[in-house]
């Protein structure tokens, strides 16, 4: 294997991709690779799998996609993060009093 050759093709296929951060989808390999995994990396490991034949850029609708499912993920992560935060709020003595005559409850002092 010529390296000067193989790295070079490397360079080219990441000057080729035009994302910062290109979408590839696995290609199945004899190695036990499954293909048609999609994932978003970096343009140096993209070239370098596309150039291996592990992995092909993916198509434009494939990438939004994926990146549309991400965002998804986020949300709810962010939703349930939320939704699991506990809340405190200070009320001063009175508030308390007040509370305790309007629901009917008694609270000795």
């Amino acid at each position: 294997m010529d390296l000067r050759a193989y790295y070079r093709k490397i360079r080219e296929t990441e000057a080729s991709l035009t994302e910062e951060f290109p979408v590839i989808r696995s290609v199945a390999t004899e190695a036990g690779g499954v293909g048609g995994r999609l994932v978003e990396t970096t343009r140096e490991l993209a070239a370098r799998m596309i150039v291996d034949g592990s992995a092909e850029l993916a198509t434009q609708e494939e990438a939004e996609q994926l990146r549309s499912l991400a965002a998804e993920a986020q949300q709810r992560e962010r939703e349930r993060r939320e939704a699991a935060q506990v809340q405190f709020r200070v009320i001063s003595q009175e508030d308390l009093r007040s509370l305790a005559r309007s629901s009917g409850g008694r609270r000795k002092e």
